[in-house]
């Protein structure tokens, strides 16, 4: 053994006086962003349980573990942790020599930090569940949980922003305020600007420890209208397009030197009806939410939006993660949801009200609105913004009918947990038969055990008929010929471009 060690150390200390040259980063790459970016993504701990604001957390900050291309839970800033035999204690050991953007020292006082300040979705989840976080040196950091939770580390490196650390003196100093406008984190990538409506600009940070990225600047222009997005790109004035559907999607792919990338996201979108619980509404009746789901023509609207590429599960929670339970299809059966609103008691269908929709899906939303009309129930749609949209989703402000959809990362239970459960972060209401069943699996180790738990939830879910699924969101993306490497579907399930640091421009 020690013949071993010296060997090792003397390996090291022959790679340390040969230093190996990098090159410095150069160039622009510019995305066409198909939403308005909103400064409350520029905070992890006011990360919400969707996809959106980690395509700003990967550019500039970093979390003790991520998902990254080939691994979903991989080493980041903490180089490894371990859970204790009784699964009560994670102990993580933070790599050694990692700097914030501002020069200071990421230490286990930061990760305690940004996990006590952490309001976001499953915030009260991991909160309720750990009882201490423990700083035994500079690079050890142990959470004490209440009770064993198989689920810890799905909740906190994946489902939520409390794993994503923030430099804890420079936040104090600054004030929550001051750090949404001038964020600092650990990531690749370092806050240069930022307008409202218009573009966020950051630059390469050399001192990244996973590599020093390759491209200078990103600059992320807002460009909400899609056949604006797709003509910036034919004239070279963005590198990356997000979001291109339908004819304008058939269009890119006709045009030479613009490379179409569709990617099946972990992103399943659906409707929910946020009155199933009141008396007094339609939809408390199972006839009339089967009926709902009976409108929908998921196929046509799959091959006219996403060319095909979209994915039917008819679930809410993604095809890909654990414990997934594979619901039975919906028919397209407008003739038997139209004798199902009659047995109802409404023959003549119904006004639903209001339909509040994220504006960057407004065609999908309208095409499901027109099917639903035809069998009568009629709705009102209600565009926001998306950081709008999801504020006032949460705030618990929404009635009738809402635009559903997440791309977090996680499990069955995360999504059960915000979008399901009683209390959850997107939840109007609950049945307490699921709800005792969500209870149960969040204590049971055996995996075959907890698997027939969250089975049966889901199952339970399609008997209710408790959502409107549409599809599996097949993201439609595309970038231009100055670019080698777009970081699109290098993350399995990830919606943008990432990680951002493995980005290439064709050298000329």
């Amino acid at each position: 053994m020690p013949r071993v060690r010296f060997a090792a150390w003397a390996l090291i200390g022959l790679l340390t006086v040969v230093p190996v040259a990098v090159a410095a980063p150069e160039g622009q790459m510019t995305w066409g962003v198909h939403i308005s970016l909103a400064p409350t993504w520029f905070d992890p701990a006011e990360t919400q349980g969707i996809i959106t604001p980690f395509l700003v957390m990967y550019a500039l900050h970093d979390a003790l573990a991520k998902a990254m291309p080939g691994n979903p839970v991989a080493p980041s800033l903490a180089e490894s942790w371990q859970m204790s035999p009784d699964g009560r204690v994670y102990d993580f050991t933070l790599r050694k020599g990692v700097k914030f953007h501002n020069g200071d020292t990421l230490t286990s006082e930061d990760v305690k930090f940004s996990f006590e300040r952490y309001r976001g979705t499953a915030a009260k989840t991991l909160k309720d569940r750990v009882a201490a976080v423990e700083t035994p040196g500079p690079l050890q950091v142990r959470f004490r949980l209440r009770n064993p939770w198989p689920d810890f580390m799905t909740f906190y490196t994946a489902a939520s922003g409390a794993g994503w650390i923030v430099p804890k003196k420079y936040v104090e100093k600054i004030g929550d305020d001051g750090f949404k406008k001038a964020p600092v984190g650990a990531g690749p990538y370092k806050f240069v600007s930022f307008t409202p409506g218009v573009e966020l600009v950051m630059d390469a940070f050399e001192g990244y420890w996973r590599k020093t990225p390759s491209v200078k600047r990103l600059v992320f222009k807002v460009i909400s209208d899609e056949s604006t997005r797709l003509a910036a790109l034919k004239r070279g004035e963005i590198d990356v397009v997000y979001s291109i559907r339908g004819e304008l999607a058939e269009e890119l792919l006709r045009t030479p030197g613009l490379t179409l990338k569709p990617t099946v996201i972990q992103s399943p979108q659906w409707v929910s009806m946020l009155d199933q619980w009141d008396p007094k509404s339609p939809w408390y009746d199972r006839r009339v939410r089967l009926a709902a789901n009976l409108a929908i023509d998921r196929k046509a609207i799959n091959d006219a939006i996403t060319l095909g590429h979209s994915r039917l599960t008819y679930s809410v929670i993604p095809s890909t993660f654990d414990f997934f339970w594979q619901p039975p299809p919906y028919s397209f059966d407008p003739a038997q949801a139209k004798k199902l609103l009659a047995e109802a008691g409404y023959p003549n269908g119904f006004d639903a009200g209001d339909y509040y929709l994220d504006i960057s899906y407004a065609n999908v939303q309208e095409t499901i609105a027109n099917y639903l009309q035809q069998v009568g129930i009629r709705s009102k749609l209600v565009s926001r913004e998306r950081a709008s949209h999801w504020s006032t989703y949460t705030d618990k402000k929404y009635k009738n009918l809402a635009y559903t959809a997440s791309g977090a990362f996680g499990n069955a239970a995360t999504r059960l947990e915000a979008y399901v459960v009683t209390g959850g972060a997107y939840v109007y209401g609950g049945y307490p038969d699921i709800d005792s069943l969500f209870k149960d699996q969040a204590a049971e180790l055996d995996r075959k055990k907890r698997e027939a738990l969250l089975h049966k939830i889901q199952q339970l879910m399609h008997e209710k008929v408790m959502h409107i699924p549409i599809w599996e969101l097949a993201f439609i993306n595309g970038h231009g010929p100055r670019v080698q490497e777009s970081g699109l579907g290098l993350i399995p399930g990830h919606a943008y471009s990432a990680p951002y640091e493995d980005l290439k421009l064709k050298t000329k």
